[in-house]
């Protein structure tokens, strides 16, 4: 059955682990004698050649509108055009759309880098680290960020550094999360240009710095040639401000306010993907607009599973998690933000262990 209350994070697994060491390679039997692994060519093709004509055409209509106030209209539709490019990059980056691994490559380097402004060498290098080790405290990048604490001795730590306003601020920091989102766009754009300058080993490194400049000076020039300074400013703030939003209201909801693992814990593949992830559940337009993360678990398990067949994964799998016992996390969107924002609050106000990895309470018991 499939958990819906978010106060039910305790419940992993039965009291009794399950025999068989071998229960994801089962699963991925199964899942791939369904067919659920073969490329979709033809849907990625069509949106591999839509992405460009579409931001094309928005450019266009920039132009011809010329010095107005309804430009911010144009930087609001370009941030959710940017959004779902970045999640086809994101595709191409876990080896979704081809065989090739270079043709995936360089598909995330022109998707990624020309397109979106946004380093494929770095978003990979943080991303890998997440897959292999969700929620994990000193091993997931996903959980360590410099102003919203998600583990209580990050918290501990800030609260003993600040005083008065700041340190009721980090109690009730779970309100500051999504309106911090708004500076999410540019955080990725400067993230990603200081990783490729930095001296840590990157690939294709001038390519992605060609890339970038292309993408990042020739828009901010594109910019200031249409608009005078006075609309042109509005219209970055709008853009890159909903861009971040949009990417962090898709990626929030995935594993935040599922259990941490400790740093020393050991954990097998499947229930180390499934115990700290959430599913949302929704229609095929929620698909659409999330890019497909709202099937996190199924994505954890198969990252290389193309997009489109995720919501038919998610039944197979959601079954077998309930026959050997795993707690499989789904929720409606409204409510995994709320669960987002009750779990931040409760960090900062220095509760201990609030979300206890289920596995290790369960092996604790026995």
């Amino acid at each position: 059955m499939a958990i819906t209350d978010s106060g039910s994070r305790a419940a992993g697994v039965r009291s009794t682990t399950p025999k068989a060491p071998n229960l994801y390679t089962d699963l991925s039997q199964m899942v791939t004698g369904s067919g659920l692994m073969r490329r979709r060519y033809g849907y990625y093709w069509t949106k591999l050649i839509a992405a460009p004509i579409a931001l094309a055409g928005v450019l266009v209509v920039f132009v011809l509108l010329g010095d107005t106030w309804w430009q911010l209209v144009t930087a609001g539709v370009l941030s959710v055009l940017l959004t779902q490019v970045a999640m086809l990059g994101h595709d191409a980056a876990h080896r979704q759309i081809f065989r090739s691994g270079r043709w995936n490559d360089w598909t995330s380097l022109v998707v990624g880098n020309l397109l979106v402004g946004m380093s494929y060498g770095w978003w990979q290098h943080k991303h890998t680290r997440h897959h292999a080790n969700p929620n994990k405290v000193g091993s997931d990048p996903d959980i360590e960020l410099p102003v919203i604490s998600f583990t209580p001795e990050q918290a501990d730590r800030r609260r003993a550094s600040r005083s008065g306003p700041l340190r009721w601020l980090i109690a009730h920091q779970g309100v500051l999360f999504f309106p911090i989102l708004l500076l999410e766009g540019l955080s990725l754009h400067a993230s990603s240009v200081r990783r490729v300058f930095s001296r840590e080993q990157l690939r294709r490194r001038p390519v992605e710095i060609a890339f970038l400049a292309v993408r990042i000076i020739g828009y901010i020039v594109l910019v200031f040639l249409v608009l005078s300074p006075g609309i042109a400013f509005p219209f970055l703030a709008v853009q890159l401000g909903l861009f971040g939003v949009y990417m962090g209201m898709s990626f929030a909801p995935n594993h935040k306010g599922m259990p941490l693992v400790p740093a020393e814990a050991k954990v097998d593949f499947l229930r180390r993907q499934v115990l700290m992830s959430r599913n949302v559940r929704g229609s095929r337009l929620l698909d659409t607009v999330m890019g497909g993360l709202n099937y996190q678990i199924e994505h954890h398990l198969f990252p290389s599973m193309p997009r489109p067949h995720l919501r038919q994964a998610s039944g197979m799998i959601r079954e077998f998690c309930a026959e050997h016992g795993v707690q499989y996390t789904e929720t409606g969107l409204w409510q995994s933000y709320g669960i987002v924002v009750r779990y931040i609050n409760r960090v900062g106000l220095g509760e201990r262990d609030p979300f206890a990895c289920p596995l290790l309470e369960q092996r604790q018991a026995i």
